[in-house]
This record gives C-alpha cells, sequence and structure tokens, in this order.
C-alpha cells in the first residue's frame, strides 16, 4: 500500500508540473506546427490531428519514463 501512495503522489507532482508549464508557456513555439501534421481547412470546416506531434509527446513520454525506471 505504501508503493500506491508514493505512486499516487508522484503522479500528482507530475500532473501538477504540466499544468504549471501549459498555463505560463501557452504557445510551445513547435507544438502543433510540425511537418506531418495533417489540416484540413474547408469553407465551414476545419480538421486539425496533430499526428506527428502526437508522436514526438510519445517519444518524449517514452524517454522519460524509461529513466525513471533506470532509477527505481
Amino acid at each position: 500500500m505504501n508503493e500506491l501512495a508514493k505512486g499516487l503522489i508522484l503522479l500528482g507532482a507530475v500532473l501538477i508540473a504540466v499544468g504549471l508549464i501549459l498555463l505560463f508557456f501557452q504557445k510551445v513555439p513547435f507544438l502543433g506546427k510540425l511537418p506531418g501534421d495533417i489540416l484540413i481547412k474547408r469553407e465551414n470546416f476545419t480538421f486539425y490531428f496533430p499526428l506527428a506531434t502526437s508522436i514526438v509527446v510519445s517519444l518524449l513520454i517514452s524517454l522519460i519514463l524509461s529513466v525513471i525506471g533506470k532509477f527505481r
């Protein structure tokens, strides 16, 4: 039960950190503007799917979690 509590505290701290980053940096320069992001604009319709951005964010999260895993 002790490990679960530590994990939840760590998850909460990470969520707070991400929230503060998004609060202070509302526009991250590269996020959402990468080549490979799909943007379709029509007269009354706009479709945006950040495919490349999703892949980059996924790789960064995987790298961070693997580094954390090595230190545990």
